[in-house]
């Protein structure tokens, strides 16, 4: 009869009070064993994908292991016993409970909303000033498709908005081409040119967004629009919150990390010259990595 119900609930959706039901692919139920479930949301109510969650057994061995699926869930079919749960996230306190497991039947855990750890907790909303003096803006190319590049902008400027719900918040970088460093000053000279940046016709290169999109724990994806070579394109960033704390002036501080892939095609940069005698001089890939701290404007 239990496994009639699980092939039933394999096919179940959200139902229409927004509760959701499970839908991961149950596992095979052992003969004589039961069915655990976990389901773990944020403290806003949003599944948390990627969590992770380990089961114990009364004498501390681990008898499981594994992942939230999309939907926050993490599904186990195990011997009947008491075991010890363990669930968390980056960015939330572990969730621990004794959970009963009996022969041929369903146990259900949650749905449980962590609760984020105090580094995690989300900065105060206001207009946020990027501290170019502890940020860092960071690119990696390969070159003639053996080695690497990489390389630096030591000028830029910006202001992130946060705003509450932390969704609504916005993001406006400026990075000045001709700022590039890669410790090769002949190298430098020719991506300045007009091969590469042509920094004297496109001296900025701009990144607005105004979409931030919760992942799990401090995970953030911040998409957005950036212009370069006159050419704008849309562009995620895969952002990790890292806290917020005392600035030494007697201000707040925050600060994340974030990265993304570019294809230099799609900014129409291409080294005409070189392309024509068929020498690839730079990949097609950038490699983006920014390190920002910002500080609360008054």
């Amino acid at each position: 009869m239990l496994n009639d119900l699980l092939r039933r609930r394999r096919s179940a959706r959200r139902a229409s009070t927004g509760a959701l039901e499970l839908s991961a692919v149950f596992p095979t139920l052992s003969w004589g064993g039961g069915l655990l479930s976990c389901q773990l949301r944020s403290e806003n109510g949003q599944p948390l994908p990627g969590a992770g969650v380990t089961l114990t057994d009364a004498m501390g061995r681990q008898v499981a292991q594994g992942e939230t699926d999309p939907y926050g869930t993490y599904v186990v079919s195990l011997s009947p016993g008491e075991y010890r749960l363990s669930a968390g996230a980056d960015g939330y306190l572990t969730h621990r409970e004794t959970v009963l497991v009996e022969a041929g039947e369903h146990t259900g855990v949650g749905p449980v909303a962590l609760e984020r750890t105090e580094n995690s907790a989300l900065p105060p909303v206001g207009r946020w000033r990027i501290d170019p003096e502890h940020s860092t803006v960071r690119f990696t190319a390969r070159h003639l498709a053996l080695s690497r590049i990489h390389g630096r902008f030591n000028e830029f400027e910006g202001h992130v908005y946060v705003a509450d719900p932390m969704d609504n918040s916005a993001l406006q970088v400026v990075v000045h081409a001709a700022s590039l460093d890669t410790n090769n000053r002949m190298r430098d000279a020719h991506l300045r040119s007009a091969d590469f940046f042509d920094v004297e016709r496109f001296p900025r290169i701009e990144f607005t967004s105004s979409r931030f999109s919760h992942r799990s724990g401090s995970r953030w994806t911040v998409q957005g629009g950036l212009t370069l070579h006159a050419v704008t394109r849309s562009v995620s960033l895969d952002t990790r919150y890292l806290g917020t704390g005392p600035d030494q002036f007697g201000g707040v501080r925050t600060a994340a990390v974030a990265s993304a892939e570019l294809h230099r095609e799609d900014f129409t940069l291409n080294w005409r010259e070189m392309f024509d005698r068929g020498i690839a001089i730079v990949g097609t890939t950038i490699e983006i990595e920014l390190d920002i701290q910002a500080v609360l404007e008054e």
